[in-house]
């Protein structure tokens, strides 16, 4: 028995610095729309138990469960419905990043490995830039790009109306600076080629070209300005109360006439657990409610979920979970029924809208997108405006009761 013992023991100790491989720092792809996206993320191993965490800017996107037995590598995401299966073998993993009927991605990694460029060999873009020629379908004529650079290793962001890209993380490379995005969702690629004029070529993923100028010159050159978010969706009647209504997660149904409304500011956000920009403004929601929610603040989260989500709500039930929401989140239909249940809003197409009611149940502003933390100081210059207008909005007349 002892000799048994003895000859397992290799195999034991082999197994064990074979899982312990797995962990650290992994320069991981996915291919999606036939490009492929290039991504940093970190693994840990306990046992049989596995954590693998995404990455967007500093925020770390975890797993909701995972396991690895030395060989098979299994996350699970749960608030995304997602899940990676993956097999190391040479010290390389590859496999799948599954999204259910959405379908999946070609995933593969390998061991992260630093950059040996310095400082000296690349050159400096950071700062505020707008991109020019955009013609998207929402009617914008130009985004904002944030960019922050440390040596050869830079992180940026493209601001649109209804949100921005994430961080979108890479390093200098013949001639260009290669930078990409995925936490989980919003897998993309750009690249972003220093001009002689000063300007910036935009290549989005691998197609569309723009040109992006410094935004401390873009008015000079009388170039249009990017949409402000503040002003993209607005109301029929601002003088007519604010109408919404689904069902809450235990399929009763709920409209603006409840009475924990009554007399209350209510921050009422459209969106969907689908929704990267949503998992952006969830914890932020979230955060607000717990500082202003004993003052008045009533936050009401319309999720628009697709129709195979709708059957059990798992993904929504995990998204609330994972940002710890309190406040009351009801579920009015599919995102194509978005209008529909929202009649009221002019200009409703952007994925979150966030609406701001007064004690009197009126809307008094309305905000297209969220701007997350990958946006930096664009992120805190639009959470210190929403925090003015609810508090503005707290301290009006406490008298005032709904209609």
């Amino acid at each position: 028995m002892k000799l048994m013992r003895f000859l397992a023991l290799p195999a034991l100790l082999a197994t064990a610095a074979f899982a312990q491989d797995v962990n650290g720092l992994w320069d991981a792809q996915i291919k999606a729309n036939q490009l492929d996206i290039p991504f940093r993320m970190e693994l840990s191993t306990k046992g049989n138990t596995a954590k693998g965490f995404f990455f967007n800017g500093e925020e770390r996107v975890a797993s909701t469960a995972g396991t690895f037995d030395g060989k098979t590598l299994e996350l699970k995401f749960d608030h995304y419905a997602t899940a990676l299966h993956a097999e190391l073998k040479d010290g390389q993993l590859t496999g799948t990043y599954d999204r259910g009927s959405r379908g999946s991605y070609a995933f593969q990694a390998k061991h992260f490995v630093p950059s040996a460029l310095t400082a000296a060999d690349v050159p400096s873009i950071a700062g505020l830039w707008e991109i020019g020629g955009v013609h998207s379908a929402k009617g914008e004529s130009a985004w904002k790009l944030i960019v922050r650079q440390s040596g050869p290793e830079v992180t940026a962001a493209v601001l649109r109306i209804d949100g921005d890209t994430g961080a979108l993380s890479g390093t200098w490379k013949d001639g260009k600076f290669v930078l990409s995005h995925f936490s989980g969702a919003r897998p993309s690629l750009f690249e972003l080629k220093p001009a002689s004029d000063g300007t910036l070529q935009v290549t989005q993923n691998g197609t569309q070209t723009y040109t992006a100028v410094r935004s401390s010159i873009a008015r000079a050159k009388g170039l249009p300005a990017p949409a402000d978010p503040s002003r993209h969706t607005s109301v029929l009647d601002p003088t007519q109360p604010f109408r919404f209504s689904g069902k809450d997660l235990q399929g009763q149904t709920v409209t603006n006439l409840d009475p924990k409304f009554r007399g209350k500011v209510v921050i009422v956000a459209l969106g969907g657990s689908w929704c990267p920009n949503c998992h952006d403004e969830a914890p932020f929601l979230a955060q607000l409610y717990k500082e202003y929610r004993a003052q008045g603040l009533e936050i009401v989260g319309l999720s628009f979920e697709e129709q195979e989500q709708l059957q059990d709500l798992g993904r929504l039930h995990a998204f609330i979970k994972q940002y710890g929401i309190e406040y009351t989140v009801l579920v009015p239909g599919e995102p194509s029924e978005l209008q529909a249940k929202i009649p009221q809003a002019v200009n409703l197409n952007s994925w979150p809208t966030t609406f701001f009611l007064g004690r009197d149940g009126k809307v008094r502003a309305v905000h297209a997108g969220f701007a997350g933390r990958a946006s930096g100081a664009l992120h805190e210059e639009m959470a210190a405006e929403y925090r003015a207008t609810i508090e503005k909005l707290l301290g009006e007349n406490l008298q005032t009761s709904r209609e």
